[in-house]
């Protein structure tokens, strides 16, 4: 194939600038999709189901995802003025900001217009901290970014675990809580279970793009098992839309709360940390060098995604890893391949009648991928502190230790804190600030004096 010439003339493009024919464009954009879509659509159907949203609006969710998937992964990948990097990305909803999202909006007082206000002023502020991340990283070193990782992954446990079960424990009725009559049934865990051995199955034998398309694939088989037993219900689905716009602000204007507010950008400075990681690993495989603008401009469009997340009713963004690594299987550089997945991604998100599909998978099938999927959170945290001295620095180990016992006290007693103050209760309720805070507290009452700061090696470990 003959390279395309750049614009000005100067000689060949770079292989990450080249336009490649219209077919190859669908083909490979379409790969993209594929490889990012059971993550994308997974975030918003466990929020939704968490927040006992009716069937249309988590259908609504799903649709408004892959919209601003699409929207923000061309702005990431194409470049507008200074903000997206032009490198091969794919942009999509974060795991990492999962467990906070559901806290404030189960909370009545607070519901989904406290979430999106949170989610606003953590683009915000990731927009306005890019260019001085590098700073930052000497408050999040490894001992600190893992730990973080490992908190949210274990507090997002109960979310995956209850779903395998068939939902909630719970119903809410005019009467008050009482037992969920579906919950635990074999037949649900049983789904789940085919779930999860049909995703490690892939993971084990599989090679390339069906190892990559693996939770995908058990999505598919739980569903198809369930459909089988008569387990799943269409209902509405001839009534919704085939093709719609998706609507500013559907869930009313944001409001804000200030913890709900500095968790979201807590989560946000470890994501700008990991994606800095990422973008160095991606620009060794693409051949381009990544310096400080562009990391920057990369940034900044994590923080751009979040504030268009927030008008369009979803969450915060990052880069997909499995795209990343998608990049390197396949030796396909062209960022305008992204650019075109994102148009993909576009029109899937104008397409009501398939979001209201996805949202018809129970519970119990997305319980056995969020097993494997939230997992993977809490392993990506044990990957990070693998670069952490523990032997010569046995103080680190009492970082870890501390930081995720106290984070995990509200995940195993909901009323530790009942008799505090409001404000202290509010802020020591959310494990992931507590935990991170400690974290932070504890490296520089035991590191800040040490002659040399820990390495971040986060170049190959980046977390979504």
């Amino acid at each position: 194939m003959t390279p395309n010439l750049q614009s000005h003339g100067a000689g060949p493009a770079h292989p990450v600038d080249e336009v490649l024919p219209a077919p190859q464009l669908l083909a490979l954009g379409l790969q993209h999709v594929l490889v990012m879509y059971a993550g994308a659509i997974a975030v918003p159907m466990i929020v939704g189901g968490a927040l006992k949203l009716p069937k249309d609006q988590v259908a609504f969710l799903i649709a408004a995802d892959l919209f601003c998937c699409g929207l923000v992964t061309m702005i990431q990948s194409i470049g507008i003025w200074k903000i997206g990097i032009r490198l091969p990305v794919m942009m999509g909803v974060t795991f990492t900001a999962i467990a906070p999202i559901i806290a404030t909006g189960s909370n009545p007082a607070l519901g989904l217009p406290a979430v999106y206000g949170a989610v606003m002023v953590a683009g915000v502020f990731t927009y306005f901290a890019a260019p001085y991340v590098g700073g930052m990283v000497r408050w999040f070193p490894p001992v600190v970014t893992g730990t973080v990782v490992l908190v949210i992954g274990i507090s997002l446990m109960r979310v995956g675990i209850n779903w395998a079960a068939g939902g909630n424990p719970t119903i809410n009725t005019p009467a008050g809580p009482v037992p969920n009559p579906n919950f635990g049934l074999p037949v649900n865990i049983a789904i789940a279970t085919a779930v999860l051995c049909t995703v490690l199955a892939l993971i084990a034998f599989a090679r390339g793009f069906l190892c990559n398309v693996a939770v995908l694939i058990g999505i598919a088989v739980g569903f198809m098992i369930a459909l089988s037993l008569g387990k799943v219900s269409f209902d509405g689905l001839h009534n919704a839309h085939w093709v719609e716009f998706i609507t500013p602000f559907h869930f009313g204007w944001p409001t804000f709360d200030a913890m709900t507010a500095v968790t979201l950008c807590v989560v946000m400075m470890v994501i700008m940390i990991e994606g800095v990681g990422q973008f160095l690993a991606l620009g060794e495989i693409v051949g381009r060098e990544v310096g400080s603008d562009d990391i920057a401009r990369g940034l900044r469009a994590d923080g751009v995604g979040a504030i268009v997340g927030a008008v369009f009713n979803t969450f915060t963004y990052t880069s997909y890893t499995q795209n990343v690594g998608l990049v390197q299987v396949t030796g396909v550089r062209s960022r305008w391949v992204c650019a075109t997945a994102g148009g993909i991604l576009v029109v899937l998100g104008c397409l009501p009648k398939l979001a209201f599909f996805a949202a018809s998978i129970p519970q119990y099938v997305l319980g056995g991928a969020a097993v494997v999927m939230f997992g993977m959170v809490a392993a990506t945290g044990v990957r990070i502190l693998g670069h952490v001295d523990f032997i010569e620095n046995k103080k680190n180990a009492y970082i870890v230790a501390v930081s995720v016992a106290l984070g995990m006290i509200p995940l195993v007693s909901d009323k530790f804190f009942s008799q505090m103050p409001e404000l202290l209760a509010k802020f020591c309720q959310n494990g992931i600030l507590l935990g991170t805070l400690t974290a932070v507290l504890l490296n520089l009452l035991f590191n800040a004096r040490s002659p040399a700061p820990q390495p971040h090696r986060l170049a190959k470990e980046p977390v979504r």
